[in-house]
Order: structure tokens, then sequence, then C-alpha cells
């Protein structure tokens, strides 16, 4: 009976310990922040946001604007991920309505698969990387109902696949790098929110995505002070949480399993 209680209560205690560290650096959770779709916003308040508070990001391109090169460029040699969103961004119909040879319906996977190498082309002239990381447009694998996330993985076009959409954070010695779920933040999140899943990280050990669309302007947008408020609790706890781009993460947990 007391060597009963003595195992329930240690059971009890490793359930309300945080999670021991598996990050570089003894961090205990690794946070990965993502922008999606090459918004002027981003790089006009997300990015210096994130470089006042020490911290590198993940862009996901589509259509970038020939004004914005040279900046996402500068964005890359500071540190900051680009990464590919597909050039032309198909969606289902329904829900982004687009000019209709652009749509989700209009693709077979191996017209998917051939965009996503030629968006390859264009990052590597933004920033010199052979490889990078994608995520799926919509946060939605499916073109004309087809899986093309399999046919992806066996091109070994791209090092990883930003794909569903997650309300938690993720063990990471569970993660199939193409297929990480994420946080797509809802319209006008406050700081809280936003901080609230990074802390749920904190104290079970896991991967936190977060994915942004505008910051401080455009569509589906964060406030700027929401948006600083998380930069500014990630750098308070930087012991505790590695804050990397999902691309440095995901290699991460390819080199420690």
């Amino acid at each position: 009976m007391f060597r009963a209680l003595l195992v329930a209560l240690a059971l009890a205690a490793a359930a309300s310990t945080p999670a021991a560290a598996r990050w570089p650096n003894g961090a205990r959770a690794a946070v990965a922040l993502t922008y999606d779709d090459a918004l002027a916003s981003q790089l006009d308040n997300a990015a210096p946001a994130l470089e006042r508070a020490g911290l590198r990001g993940t862009f996901f391109l589509s259509s970038v604007r020939r004004e914005h090169v040279a900046r996402w460029r500068a964005l890359a040699k500071k540190g900051h991920e680009l990464a590919n969103h597909s050039l032309f961004h198909p969606c289902p119909a329904a829900s982004y309505p687009a000019d209709p040879r652009y749509t989700s319906e209009a693709y077979s996977p191996a017209q998917m698969v051939r965009e996503i190498a030629q968006q390859e082309t264009l990052l590597t002239a933004l920033d010199g990387r052979r490889a990078h990381g994608f995520a799926s447009p919509c946060t939605i694998n499916q073109v004309n109902g087809q899986d093309y996330l399999e046919p992806l993985r066996t091109a070994g076009i791209v090092t990883y696949g930003r794909t569903a959409v997650a309300a938690e954070p993720v063990d990471a010695s569970r993660l199939d790098p193409m297929r990480i779920p994420a946080l797509e933040t809802p319209e006008n999140p406050s700081g809280a929110q936003l901080i609230a899943f990074a802390e749920r990280a904190r104290v079970n050990g896991g991967l936190a995505v977060y994915v942004f669309h505008g910051v401080g302007g455009d569509y589906l947008q964060t406030a700027n002070p929401a948006h600083e408020a998380l930069l500014v609790w990630l750098k308070a706890h930087r012991r505790d949480i590695w804050v990397a781009p999902l691309g440095e993460i995901v290699a991460w947990t390819k080199a420690h399993p």
C-alpha cells in the first residue's frame, strides 16, 4: 500500500514538472515564428520587430513583388529564413477566390510539385540556398482532392513541409518533417493569446510553430502591440525556449531523434 502511494506521488510529480531539456543550450521547448504570403507589412513591421528582439523568423514567399526583391534578399542575409509557399498560392475557390487557373481544383499533384520546383529556383536567386522548406497554401495539402505532399516528399525538392493546423504544441520526437503542424493565428489575437501557446510548449517541452499573415497591416492581421508582446515574452524566456527559423529546428530534430 505504502509503495503504491509512493509510485502514485512520483507519477503525479512527473506530470506536473516541465519536460527535461532536449533542445540546444538546455532549452526546454522550441518556437518557430513563421509568416506567410510575402506581405509588405512583414517587411515593414514584423521583420524590424524580430530584429529589435534579437530573434529570427521564417518567411514563406509566394507572388513576390519586384519592388520587394532587394528587401527579401537583405532579410535573408541577416539570418532570417526564406521558404517556399508556391508561385501562385493555389487554394480552394470557395475559401480563397482567385483566377480559376490558380485554384487548387485546377491543379494535379504533378502540377503542384512542378510549381513548387519553379519557386525553388526563384528562392535560390534570392538567398543562394539550394533547398528550402515549404508551407502549404491555405494549410491545405490537397489539389483537386488529391494529396500532393507524398509526391513532393518523393521528389526531394524541399527540406520540410509545414501543413496542418494545430491548437497545441507538438512532440518533436514524433514529428513528420513533411507534415509539421502549426497554429494559424486568428484575426487580431491578443498578446496573451499568443503567449499562451508558447507557454504550453515551455511547460510540456514541445515545438510551437506560429503562422502569421499581416502584422500591423494587410489581412488576417495581428496588431503590432500583440506581436511585440509575444516577442518580448520570448526574449525574456530565452533560457527555456529556443526561438529559431523553422528550418533550423527541423534540422535539429533530424540530427537528434
